[in-house]
C-alpha cells in the first residue's frame, strides 16, 4: 500500500503540472472504488480552478476554488497526467480533464482506493479529522518525540503497532516504522510504554530522516506503486532491514529477523536494537 513518501512523491510531481489550471470536465467510469465516489466530485469540480495539491498523512488533496477532492490510493491506485487523446485502459476509472488538452487520470486495478469530497475544509472530513500530527511536527521532529512519549503512557502495544496508529502520528506505514526503529536502535517489538522520552526523541528524528530519504528516492515500490511518470520508487534499494530477513545488519553485522505481529511482518536486528 502506498505510504506517506509515495503520496508525497505524487504530490510533488503533480503540483507544478496542475496548480492554477481549470478543470473542464470529470469522467467517472464507475460509481465506486473502495467506497462510493462522492457525487460532488462530478458536480463541483467541472469549471473549478486547482489552487493547490496538498497531502495529509496518506491522502492526496486536490484543493480548488470550489472545494477539495480527497484521494486515497488504496493498494494499487496512482495518478498520472496524459494527453486527452490517450484512450483510457481497463483500470483507468477517473479522468479529470484539464485546460490545455491534458487529463489527470486515476488508475486502480484493485479498486481499494477512494475519491471523496472534502468541501471547503478537508481537515474536518471524517477520514482526516482524527489523524495525529505529521511526522515532521510543527516545531521539528523532537516535538513529535515528546508527543509520542506522552501518548505512549499506558500503551502495551508493540512500538511498530503504536507507530502505525494514524491517530497517534499521521501517515507512518510498516516499511518506515521498521526502518526508523532500526535507525534509532529500538526494537519494534518493545512495548510502547517502555521507551524513554529521550529514545522517542531519537526515534522521531530517525522517522523524519527515513521518510525524507524515501521521498528523495521516489518512495518504495513493492508491487504496484509508480509515480505519475510511471517510475518505480527506489527506496527499497537502500532499506536497512525491511524485507531483508536473514541478511546481515548493515550497522553491526547481526542477522536481520522477521516477525509477524497482527498479520504483518516487521524486521529488526536483535543484536543492535534493544
Amino acid at each position: 500500500m502506498p505510504e506517506l513518501p509515495e503520496v508525497e512523491t505524487t504530490r510533488r510531481r503533480l503540483a507544478p503540472r496542475v496548480e492554477g489550471r481549470r478543470i473542464d470536465a470529470v469522467s467517472l467510469r464507475r460509481g465506486d472504488l473502495r467506497w462510493p465516489i462522492d457525487r460532488e466530485i462530478g458536480e463541483m469540480l467541472p469549471g473549478a480552478r486547482i489552487v493547490r495539491v496538498g497531502r495529509r498523512a496518506k491522502y492526496l488533496i486536490l484543493e480548488t476554488d470550489r472545494g477539495a477532492a480527497i484521494s486515497h490510493f488504496g493498494m494499487s491506485g496512482r495518478w498520472s497526467i496524459v494527453p486527452d487523446t490517450e484512450e483510457p485502459q481497463l483500470h483507468d476509472h477517473v479522468d479529470v480533464h484539464l485546460d490545455g488538452g491534458e487529463v489527470l487520470r486515476y488508475h486502480d486495478p484493485r479498486r481499494f482506493g477512494a475519491l471523496l469530497w472534502g468541501g471547503d475544509d478537508p481537515a474536518r472530513h471524517p477520514r482526516l479529522s482524527g489523524l495525529g500530527p505529521e511526522p515532521w511536527g510543527e516545531d521539528g521532529p523532537e516535538s513529535i518525540g515528546d508527543h509520542l512519549w506522552r501518548t505512549a503512557r499506558g500503551r502495551s502495544a508493540p512500538l511498530r503497532n503504536f507507530l502505525l496508529d494514524g491517530g497517534v502520528v499521521a501517515g507512518v506505514g510498516n516499511i518506515y516504522a521498521s526502518e526508523a526503529a532500526h535507525q534509532a536502535m529500538i526494537r519494534p517489538t518493545r512495548a510502547a510504554s517502555r521507551i524513554s522520552r529521550a529514545r522517542y526523541r531519537t526515534l522521531a528524528v530517525a522517522l523524519a530522516e527515513v521518510l525524507e530519504a524515501s521521498i528523495l528516492r521516489g518512495g518504495t515500490t513493492l508491487r504496484d506503486y509508480s509515480d505519475p511518470a510511471g517510475n518505480a520508487g527506489r527506496y527499497g534499494e537502500i532499506c536497512a532491514v525491511y524485507g531483508r530477513a536473514g541478511e546481515a545488519c548493515p550497522r553491526c553485522g547481526g542477522t536481520v529477523r522477521r516477525v509477524v505481529i497482527s498479520a504483518r511482518s516487521l524486521y529488526y536486528c536483535p543484536k543492535c536494537q534493544k
